[in-house]
């Protein structure tokens, strides 16, 4: 919500009810506070949020996915305050933005986004022009939103972390020229020996592609480690070069870690955001065993111990890649999507799914799109054990995929342990079933790697 300056209206964002399939069908509208009066702000009645008021009132800035389509990155729009869609601002910077704050002179916003494997913090003005602000080694912290805060004087403090050191409070001065640590909360970690973390690219399909390689700790040149994917959900998400406590603990028992950003990610602009509509599957797999030649290209991974893994939509690819390539020892799916009629169906997005394919998978010929594009239809072809968890009360992908995957590969006689976790969500929230997943996942790599 964003209340005017004068205090006499209430911008938010409306959904029609309570059921998150239709929470795509979401307004901004405005509510006088002396009438109660309710009015749309632009007359969309889809893919809005997140509006802000300028401090002087006389403008809103918010979000709405480019070309009204959910496959596109978020853009920021800003319009007058009396209503109407108003004009695209970032559509220059093409990134997929989280968030967009005003600076005090109401004439440029502070907006957050993924580049690379970096994330950014840009001003962005209202003629469409941006301007890096400088962060150095320090990625803002990020979780499908970009968490800062702005001074009258239009300084910028920030949480963020570093490859090598987990959150710390940041600060930008207001001309961008002075930037410095607040906290020494995580001080200790500089004593530690971790991993390397580096940026690695290559080129496929087209595309000039990155991801994350952490080094194990202790790592002595010329010799061969064993290989670790762990491939990232969303898939509008990227693995980017901030503080990975997951990779430092697999880096600690002596593996490489390697997170590619495979099409679908959120980093490299739209085009590459949106290249994987009707190819959920075959392209981003294509990009993950590129980035994992160009690892191999470097010498130091033993290409006999390759295990993949992920989480959610890492898990969905983590089943794909594990019956499509067979060049895996191992292989752990975390709540893997599996069978995209089943996310349909039970789903809690349920038949948003359809925004992924041509619309419902009970219209036309757009089942057999759905099953192609499904990991369960290939899953006979694994050849590698495989370990599997899920949340009992997992709602985004429901634990039944897991049962289906389960079967699948018991059925086809291929090693497999499930594991289901008694906890609600989509990954365990409190610390003792977390760390319960993080041992399941790395006690399955050292029985298969080591």
């Amino acid at each position: 919500m964003s209340w005017s300056h004068d205090g006499s209206a209430i911008l938010f964002t409306r959904v029609p009810d309570t059921r998150d399939g239709d929470a795509y069908l979401s307004q901004i509208d405005r509510y006088d506070v002396a009438t109660g009066k309710v009015s749309a702000l632009t007359g969309r009645d889809r893919f809005e949020g997140y509006a802000a008021y300028s401090p002087d009132g006389s403008k809103v800035a918010y979000l709405y996915s480019y070309q009204g389509d959910p496959n596109n990155v978020n853009d920021v729009f800003v319009t007058d305050a009396a209503g109407g869609p108003g004009v695209d601002v970032s559509r220059k910077l093409d990134r997929a933005i989280f968030r967009a704050q005003w600076f005090p002179d109401g004439k440029s916003l502070l907006v957050g986004a993924h580049d690379g494997t970096r994330t950014m913090l840009y001003r962005l003005a209202l003629d469409g022009s941006f301007q890096l602000l400088g962060t150095g080694d320090a990625n803002p912290a990020w979780s499908f939103w970009i968490d800062t805060a702005i001074a009258p004087s239009g300084a910028v403090v920030f949480p963020g972390s570093q490859a090598d050191r987990p959150t710390e409070l940041w600060y930008i001065a207001a001309d961008g020229t002075t930037r410095r640590r607040l906290s020494d909360v995580n001080g200790a970690f500089t004593a530690m020996q971790l991993g390397r973390v580096e940026t690695v690219t290559w080129t496929n399909d087209g595309f000039t592609e990155d991801g994350v390689l952490t080094y194990p700790s202790g790592y002595t040149p010329g010799k061969r480690y064993p290989l670790v994917l762990v491939v990232h959900g969303g898939p509008q998400a990227a693995s980017v070069t901030s503080f990975a406590f997951f990779n430092q603990l697999f880096a600690a028992h002596g593996y490489l870690v390697f997170e590619p950003n495979y099409r679908g990610s959120d980093n490299l602009g739209n085009a590459y955001e949106r290249a994987i509509y009707m190819d959920a599957g075959a392209g981003p797999g294509r990009d993950v065993m590129a980035g994992v030649a160009k690892v191999e290209s470097l010498g130091i991974v033993d290409t006999s111990r390759i295990a993949v893994s992920g989480w959610s939509y890492g898990g969905y690819m983590t089943t794909w890649l594990m019956a499509h390539y067979h060049v895996w020892k191992t292989a752990i799916a975390g709540a893997a999507l599996t069978n995209f009629v089943d996310m349909y169906n039970l789903g809690d997005n349920n038949y948003q799914i359809g925004f992924v394919f041509k619309g419902s998978p009970y219209a036309g010929n757009n089942m057999r799109d759905y099953i192609a594009q499904s990991p369960i239809t290939y899953v006979a072809q694994t050849r590698c054990p495989v370990l599997i968890i899920s949340d009992t009360g997992d709602v985004r992908v429901p634990i039944a995929q897991s049962y289906e995957l389960y079967h699948a590969l018991q059925d086809n006689h291929i090693p497999v342990r499930f594991v289901g976790i008694p906890v609600g969500g989509h990954f365990p929230s409190d610390p003792v079933r977390s760390s319960d997943v993080y041992r399941l996942w790395l006690r399955w790599l050292d029985d298969h790697l080591k």
